[in-house]
């Protein structure tokens, strides 16, 4: 389940559910596996405010967003079965990047807190986001 909030309002929030796949052998989700759930997270959001990534690729003759930086924050552990929410949100754009803040929550819980940057590229270069979608992510507007 993906909910689709303008940015800037609240955070948009995916749904995840923790499979045995997920864990390591303590039984906790393995630390890697929060990356991919922060990944769904920031498809989730694009995806609801500008469609299919690959869409958007096709349709701006390349571009893509690669992962520049990223801080993440382990505070509690996930376990196998628990439901989880990713909630996404932009915190500052730039010329050819975002900052986007992230969690992984169960219920109210804060599990992981993560800072990531994201860059526009296209053909391997720096590129401006463009403006369609920075209008969509900018705090603050609807």
């Amino acid at each position: 389940m993906s909910e689709a909030n303008p940015a800037g309002t609240e955070p948009h929030r995916l749904a995840v559910r923790v499979y045995y796949e997920d864990t390591d052998f303590s039984g906790f989700v393995y630390h890697a596996s929060y990356l991919r759930f922060l990944e769904r997270g920031r498809t989730e959001l694009l995806r609801g405010l500008a469609g299919d990534q690959s869409d958007l690729h096709r349709e701006a003759s390349g571009l893509v967003f690669v992962v520049r930086r990223m801080t993440l924050d382990f505070i509690r552990p996930a376990r196998m079965d628990d439901q989880l929410t990713i909630a996404t949100r932009t915190q500052q754009l730039r010329g050819a990047s975002m900052q986007l803040a992230q969690e992984v929550r169960r219920g109210d819980q804060v599990l992981v807190a993560a800072e990531v940057t994201v860059a526009c590229v296209r053909d391997g270069r720096a590129i401006r986001l463009p403006e369609v979608l920075r209008r969509l992510l900018t705090p603050g507007e609807t």
